[in-house]
């Protein structure tokens, strides 16, 4: 039996392409999402790409660049109809904590991470509420207060997913050559 599990590994790596692309991929698919299902009158569907971003980040810290968050931002801000630049600056600066945090305590529980994620998500919300305001975009605060509420209960449901796309992104597959 070692024997045949030995060689299923042999000559079995995973895709450089897939490993590398995968989290960019999810992020910028996940920005685009929230305008897929529903149109609504006020905010209901969380910030996925935003929340796809911490997940990425909570799961493998080193993975994407600090200047990443300027880049999926900048791909948050084109699907999300949020004034441009918003979204960019509000994840440059979330990458820049989050890599402050990873040093101080870099070991976390599921609490922790739900916790600082928590944290980061309303954090965006009220201060892309902030920015709306300041360019026009008028919202009732209590408007804003269900799609935080969803977006808290459903991070866990977002980094159990980025967790499996993970899986996926490091799945070996046969070499040739």
């Amino acid at each position: 039996m070692p024997a045949n599990r030995l060689s299923r590994r042999i000559s079995r790596a995973p895709s450089p392409l897939i490993a590398y692309a995968a989290p960019w991929a999810t992020v910028a698919l996940a920005s685009c999402l929230p305008g897929w299902p529903l149109i609504a009158m006020a905010p209901i569907m969380p910030p996925l790409g935003f929340m796809t971003l911490l997940a990425w980040r909570q799961l493998h810290p080193g993975l994407l660049p600090v200047w990443a968050g300027a880049v999926l931002g900048m791909v948050d801000d084109l699907f999300s109809g949020a004034p441009f630049g918003a979204a960019m600056a509000l994840w440059s600066v979330t990458m820049i904590v989050m890599d402050v945090i990873e040093a101080r305590f870099p070991w976390r529980n599921f609490l922790t991470d739900w916790l600082v994620a928590g944290v980061f998500i309303i954090a965006y919300l009220a201060l892309g509420w902030v920015i709306a305001g300041r360019s026009g975009g008028m919202i009732a605060p209590e408007l804003i207060m269900p799609q935080g509420l969803v977006a808290l209960v459903a991070y866990p449901m977002v980094g159990r997913t980025v967790g499996l796309i993970d899986r996926w992104r490091l799945m070996r597959f046969r070499v040739l050559g």
